[in-house]
């Protein structure tokens, strides 16, 4: 009886590993000759409006071809025409000194605050590892629409 269960088991690991390849080959059949930057994964993991004149963003940008490894950018939109217009932006940290896994899972941010003063200050803290825990906090200020480190 239990020989039969693995059979089983076996059977249908098997076939669950040909429809998933399948799927793949489909899914990426419409890929070829794709823009690799177009295909990176984004995750958006912390944003803070300051009233109608900031939206400030913590983006999450999985690198190209690892699938551990991710950059964080910090962008600033500004209203224009009533619509939310990319104004400046920076890189968090190193690029691609990131793990993706962490960024964008829960307790990812450990830190993002904000203020509506001018010349508006920022800190970024986000998670290592669960093990190693967080960054050391990063600082910016937001004057007129541009990010500055520091």
């Amino acid at each position: 009886m239990i020989t039969n269960r693995r059979h089983v088991r076996r059977g249908t690991v098997a076939a669950l590993a040909a429809v998933t390849a399948g799927v793949l080959s489909l899914a990426g059949a419409g890929t070829a000759g794709a823009d690799p930057a177009a295909a990176t994964d984004t995750r958006q993991i912390a944003s803070s409006e300051l009233g109608d004149d900031y939206r400030i963003t913590l983006t999450a940008e999985r690198t190209a071809g690892d699938e551990y490894s991710a950059s964080v950018r910090l962008r600033v939109y500004t209203r224009s025409d009533g619509a939310w217009q990319q104004s400046d932006s920076a890189v968090v940290g190193e690029p691609e000194g990131w793990f993706w896994y962490p960024l964008t899972g829960k307790g990812a941010v450990c830190q993002f605050s904000t203020s509506s003063s001018e010349p508006a200050p920022i800190d970024v803290s986000l998670l290592l590892t669960p093990s190693l825990g967080c960054s050391l906090p990063q600082h910016f200020t937001l004057e007129e629409g541009t990010l500055h480190a520091g």
